[in-house]
């Protein structure tokens, strides 16, 4: 009863605080206070539904035998709730610092679509079946295209038919007829321990039935399908925030981890050896967006191309089809999400305070503000892997996995990987805190952005700290 109860909160309250949005949009303080109020439950919920044991079991809807909306909890959707649950009410203070202090407009439709975005994500971590997760996957694409096109822009605009022209398509001509074909031949969409496939469809098949999700899951930001990431950095920082951390792509990498793990069965994919093929795609998502990384001057873009071979990493830890690199993969999503949401508040923050975006703008910027700068450095250092730092845990993990089915050179992907973040995620803080001011730069005085703002990034940047040293929290075996 009491697991049942935490997942109908899990599910509820992201629209208990939009409808509230909307009835005090008259009364600013009201409006987010609540929000924030509403966020800090949330957390609870998802941080006490995660210490439950598994196997709690929610039906919302019978469409047919076999067919309906049903919730169940088990490891990775517990740790993905987890991630979304502790990270709203951090992003949605950051948000009411961030629309505040850049004067952007439209506040009230704004967090209305954020906490339907929140309502999304919870249903997809917490999903029982591929039905599902499927109907609230388009559900999490279109309550957030409103906040990718935030700025109403033409750039925005058009950032917004890319960003729903890929996630869309991909999702209903590829993704879905994954789905039928699983439904065909399983004669189940159940996400079940070991994997419903095995025995159920010829070995010759099962890398075609894995392409559809692989690529039919473009939330995951798979190359070539990840050109709607960087199109949607026109939006507000918090937006972006949203799309690399909380809800879109760990939505992605999420179900393809879920899917590898529940429904092909991680074991029936490492005997058949259908998920090579994803190793070298996912290895060179992995390169290739590292490099372009690298090319990218503006902030957020850079960022954005991480995030893309970031994601890399899980689908990595999916095709490696061992348990190892599916618990690294999984760990992946929550070390990730704790680093780039700071690196991103910090982006954000930088804007705020001193209108730049531009890397080659900011150098000695971290002198002028050294608590933003502290936090990118911790945040940028567990995206690379170095020790103290949660990140270092899961890339450790990844590489036992790869010596575990034999794939050395995903070693060697691994490492080049981390060197190339070193010198696209260093730069910045060698020029904050070390290159000679650009001109505006040259006063002592320290100017951060508004405190809203300075309290999440500081401590998202800690949680990546603290996870180092409590990682066996979050680490499950999902082998079988």
């Amino acid at each position: 009863m009491v697991g049942e109860t935490l997942i109908f909160a899990l599910l509820g309250l992201p629209l208990l605080a939009s409808a509230l949005t909307l009835l005090l949009r008259h009364q600013p303080n009201l409006r987010d206070g609540q929000a924030v109020l509403i966020g800090l439950v949330t957390a609870a919920c998802a941080i006490a539904l995660f210490g439950r044991p598994d196997g709690d079991h929610v039906t919302i809807l019978t469409l047919a035998a076999g067919l309906d909306i049903s919730f169940t909890t088990e490891p990775l959707g517990k740790l993905f709730a987890l991630v979304a649950g502790v990270l709203w009410p951090l992003a949605t203070l950051y948000t009411i610092g961030y629309m505040r202090g850049a004067g952007e407009a439209n506040h009230t439709r704004f967090m209305f679509f954020y906490a339907i975005a929140i309502h999304a994500a919870m249903a997809i971590a917490l999903s029982g079946n591929l039905l599902t997760l499927f109907v609230f996957y388009e559900i999490l694409t279109f309550s957030t295209y409103p906040l990718v096109t935030h700025k109403g822009t033409p750039e925005a605009m058009r950032a917004g038919r890319v960003y729903l022209g890929i996630l869309v398509a991909s999702s209903v001509i590829l993704l879905l007829f994954g789905v039928i074909g699983v439904w065909v031949m399983a004669d189940t969409l159940t996400f079940t321990k070991g994997g419903v496939l095995a025995g159920k469809i010829d070995p010759f098949y099962v890398p075609f039935l894995l392409a559809l999700f692989a690529f039919g899951i473009g939330k995951a930001a798979l190359m070539p399908l990840h050109r709607w990431l960087p199109a949607a950095m026109v939006a507000p920082t918090p937006v972006s925030a949203l799309l690399h951390a909380v809800a879109v792509v760990k939505a992605g990498v999420f179900t393809v981890l879920k899917v590898a793990i529940y429904i092909f069965g991680i074991d029936f994919l490492r005997e058949t050896n259908s998920s090579d093929w994803l190793v070298w795609v996912a290895s060179f998502s992995i390169l290739a967006a590292s490099i372009v990384a690298m090319s990218k001057t503006n902030l957020k873009a850079r960022l954005a191309y991480s995030t893309v071979s970031q994601l890399g990493y899980i689908v990595l830890a999916a095709a490696l089809a061992t348990s190892l690199a599916a618990s690294g993969g999984a760990l992946h999503i929550a070390a990730h999400a704790a680093g780039k949401i700071t690196l991103f508040f910090c982006a954000g923050a930088i804007y705020v305070a001193h209108h730049l975006t531009d890397i080659k703008d900011m150098n000695g910027l971290g002198r002028v503000m050294p608590v933003t700068f502290t936090a990118f450095a911790l945040g940028a250092l567990s995206i690379i892997g170095v020790p103290p730092l949660a990140g270092a845990w899961s890339k450790v993990m990844l590489m036992g996995g790869a010596l575990d089915n034999g794939h050395l050179a995903v070693l060697a992907v691994l490492m080049i990987s981390s060197l190339l973040n070193l010198v696209y995620l260093g730069e910045l803080v060698i020029r904050g805190f070390f290159a000679a001011p650009t001109h505006g730069l040259k006063s002592p005085a320290v100017q951060e952005a508004p405190v809203a703002m300075l309290l999440p990034l500081c401590l998202t940047a800690l949680m990546s700290l603290a996870m180092f040293f409590t990682v066996d929290i979050f680490i499950a075996d999902f082998g079988g």
